[in-house]
């Protein structure tokens, strides 16, 4: 404040006791003979029988049905798996436990097993794999968007966290990286077999991948679309590809970079164990189930060598509900924590009809 509004202020005498530190002509703060500010108003919830009692019975009361009706829906859920890594000398599968990436024809096996109860609705085929890290920082961060994404000139020159995935024989590998290089390339085919008869059964590859992957974050090389080999000219296959990526399909829309089995191999697992869908398998008609209890035969083209770091190798038939696939923990935590609540309830309940009565109102002693 200036000489005269400061003179002004200490004649009204605003100027002293406020408690704001206004500053007298001297200069000096008014801090020592301030009186001191008022206590701020503040809400404090009083913990009281009546109202704690009465939340832990509503949250009981609530979550204990909902986790059972999460839990039955997971339980009726159909799932069917086989493991089909080898291990045993007794699997169709051992002769291929130690496959190489270029194994040339591919090593196949097939294995029988019979479905106890049909499958009525969609069915899902995924892949699991497990003893996978697909979360190790080095192996997440080794890939060039930007290349998958169309950009022509990353497509020649793709981004140096691909290596040691970048280049092979001096040309520019596309798709670049160590996710794309270690894509899942087993072929699975489904028959079901009637009076020693195998019926193959279709198997829908498209609609697998997220939409926003395939039609946002997934682009070939922009030019002609009907030329894939010309877009891709002057770059290799990644190493341990048997084929380029514009051969991995022989429909256009989904082949190349677009290519569903590649866009669902590139979205990373979060866990060492986990699954991958794989393809459809559709409901036709409403009065038939989509896979009837009886025998069906897995056929495998056995080129995923996973035995050198122990892993395992998995197919898995599923239907889907409201919630999405089989999974309990769910329903087992909202009936556990409902469960906790409602228990606590009863015994604060108890404890407060018991001591609750007692006279609390004497005198405390200053």
């Amino acid at each position: 404040a200036s000489p005269e509004e400061t003179r002004e202020l200490e004649s009204d005498g605003t100027g002293v006791g406020t408690g704001t530190g206004t500053v007298s002509g001297s200069g000096a703060a008014l801090g020592p003979s301030a009186a001191p500010l008022p206590p701020a108003p503040a809400w404090q919830p009083i913990l009281t029988a009546g109202t704690v009692l009465p939340a832990f019975f509503i949250i009981g009361l609530i979550f204990i049905p909902i986790g059972i009706g999460i839990f039955v829906t997971s339980n009726n859920i159909r799932e069917y798996e086989i493991d089909y890594t080898g291990t045993e000398p007794s699997s169709p599968c051992n002769k291929c436990l130690n496959v190489s990436w270029d194994s040339t024809p591919p090593c196949t096996c097939t294995i029988n097993f019979t479905l106890e109860h049909s499958f009525e609705s969609n069915v899902f085929m995924y892949y699991g794999l497990s003893n996978f890290y697909q979360n190790h920082r080095r192996y997440v961060k080794s890939r060039d968007d930007s290349q998958l994404n169309g950009d022509n000139s990353s497509l020649l020159n793709p981004s140096k966290e691909c290596e040691p995935y970048r280049t092979n024989e001096d040309k520019p590998i596309a798709p670049c990286g160590a996710i794309a290089n270690s894509m899942f390339n087993d072929t699975l085919e489904l028959y079901r077999i009637d009076n020693d008869t195998r019926t193959p059964i279709t198997l829908i590859k498209k609609g697998i991948a997220w939409w926003t992957d395939k039609n946002v974050k997934f682009r070939n090389p922009t030019g002609d679309g009907n030329n894939l080999t010309a877009l891709f000219q002057g770059t290799t296959k990644p190493v341990n590809w048997p084929k380029p990526v514009y051969m991995l399909d022989s429909e256009p829309d989904n082949n190349g970079f677009i290519n569903e089995d590649f866009i669902v191999w590139m979205r990373t697992a979060a866990l060492p164990t986990f699954r991958k869908l794989y393809r459809l398998i559709e409901r036709k008609d409403n009065l038939q189930p989509t896979l009837q209890a009886g025998k069906y035969s897995l056929d495998i083209a056995y080129n995923y060598p996973v035995h050198s770091f122990d892993g395992r190798k998995r197919m898995i038939l599923s239907t889907i509900s409201w919630m999405g696939g089989k999974n309990p923990f769910l329903g087992i935590a909202y009936i556990t924590v409902g469960s906790i609540c409602f228990f606590l309830g009863v015994v604060l309940l108890i404890i407060h009809h018991k001591y609750g009565n007692r006279n609390t109102s004497a005198d405390i002693p200053n």
